[in-house]
């Protein structure tokens, strides 16, 4: 029988509010066998719980990429275990990984990688017909809801060529949340944008994650970003250390 990735929703019967909505739990990714073999995450742990903002620290080649990619269902580890409510994910199938992707993560990549030929709110829509299967209608109402509390009414209608990097940033978090998913995963996504551009979206990140309830990851090698996040980790070599509160590690650099 099919796992069932949507059961025991975060705060739903079943699911403390305090307790850990994310679970990853010893993971190790290696690529190779024998001696060509290449450890790019090791025995990496962490918790987070529901409405929690993190950030994972990290210079390039480090294995943050890895192992966001792991915990979103992209990548699957070669031992350990990921658990996202009471679904480990670690253990799907192809096929159910692919559904657990559209029904409960949401994704914001570097380079936004908004379709450039669908407008601002069919960027939207069209994650809807992936995930939840909302119909037109509805699929069209929270696609204005989003994209308006995210300040971008006038620009439903505009291509992704006819934003600014920090709108098409906003695009991209609005699709990231139109299936309403539990966990957001945020790779480098200040990387094109100067600083004050940047803190505006992830400031604007924090705030949305947080009000929805929702978990977010977001991997980032800006220290100046981290203030916004509840928890800090740093990945170095493949290694997972946690680093304390978003202020503490700000204030400490």
């Amino acid at each position: 029988m099919a796992t069932d990735i949507s059961t025991t929703a975060p705060g739903s019967a079943g699911s403390s509010g305090s307790a850990p909505i994310l679970r990853v739990e010893d993971v190790t990714k290696t690529y190779g066998e024998g001696h060509t073999a290449v450890t790019a995450v090791a025995n990496a742990s962490l918790s987070v719980n529901e409405g929690e903002f993190v950030s994972l620290l990290g210079p390039s080649g480090s294995g943050k990429t890895t192992l966001i990619s792991m915990i979103g269902g992209l990548l699957k580890p070669t031992s350990g275990s990921i658990q996202l409510g009471d679904v480990d994910i670690s253990t799907l199938s192809n096929k159910n990984l692919t559904a657990f992707r559209a029904q409960r993560v949401g994704f914001v990549f570097q380079a936004s990688n908004l379709v450039p030929f669908l407008t601002a709110k069919e960027n939207l829509t069209y994650v809807a017909t992936l995930g939840k299967g909302y119909d037109r209608k509805k699929a069209s109402k929270r696609a204005d809801e989003l994209l308006g509390e995210l300040g971008l009414t006038e620009r439903y209608n505009n291509l992704p060529e006819q934003l600014s990097g920090g709108e098409r940033q906003r695009v991209a978090i609005g699709r990231a949340l139109m299936n309403d998913p539990d966990l957001v995963l945020v790779d480098e996504p200040t990387a094109s944008l100067d600083t004050a551009l940047g803190r505006q979206v992830v400031q604007l990140l924090a705030r949305e994650i947080k009000d929805r309830g929702k978990t977010g990851i977001m991997v980032t090698h800006d220290l100046r970003m981290v203030e916004y996040t509840d928890q800090v980790f740093e990945i170095l070599d493949g290694k997972l250390s946690a680093e304390g509160t978003g202020t503490e590690k700000a204030k400490s650099h």
